[in-house]
């Protein structure tokens, strides 16, 4: 049997997260959050206008800062575990 590649199990992933009923606790949804961004975006960027900064966007920042020392297939790996581990 052939092995998926990465990219095509994150896409996967990402489209059972999505699809995904119920809510899941916080502490899970920071996670995933914060695995998708270290996944998918370059570089961690602090807003410009810190007063519209609330403490929303303070939790998910800080759980991104906590996994930004992964790689980019780190992330991946890990948002892919997380979401089988959540649906099943």
């Amino acid at each position: 049997m052939e092995e998926i590649d990465l990219d095509t199990r994150f896409q996967e992933a990402y489209e059972k997260a999505s699809n995904m009923s119920g809510a899941l606790p916080q502490d899970v949804m920071l996670r995933i959050y914060a695995y998708y961004k270290q996944a998918t975006s370059r570089d961690m960027r602090m807003p410009q206008n810190t007063s519209g900064f609330d403490l929303r966007s303070a939790f998910k920042m800080n759980a991104w800062m906590q996994v930004r020392h992964l790689s980019t297939d780190e992330a991946k790996r890990l948002y892919i575990e997380i979401i089988n581990s959540v649906i099943k």
